[in-house]
């Protein structure tokens, strides 16, 4: 999957995510801010998944 426009969108998605991710550890602890941790955790988690599994396989000789 060589050049798939997924990739990029992934590696937006999960950029934004650490940087929520790290602008929410500047609010209060409530209950809205341990929900969206959550949410970008999920996020970063999942998009990592999926550049993990889009990433080029190469053969060792």
């Amino acid at each position: 999957m060589k050049g798939t426009p997924m990739k990029p969108l992934l590696w937006l998605v999960l950029c934004l995510a650490v940087v929520a991710n790290v602008g929410l550890n500047l609010m209060e602890d409530t209950g809205l801010h341990i929900a969206l941790s959550v949410v970008s955790g999920v996020v970063v988690l999942a998009s990592g998944v999926g550049l993990w599994m889009l990433r080029d396989r190469r053969q060792e000789a």
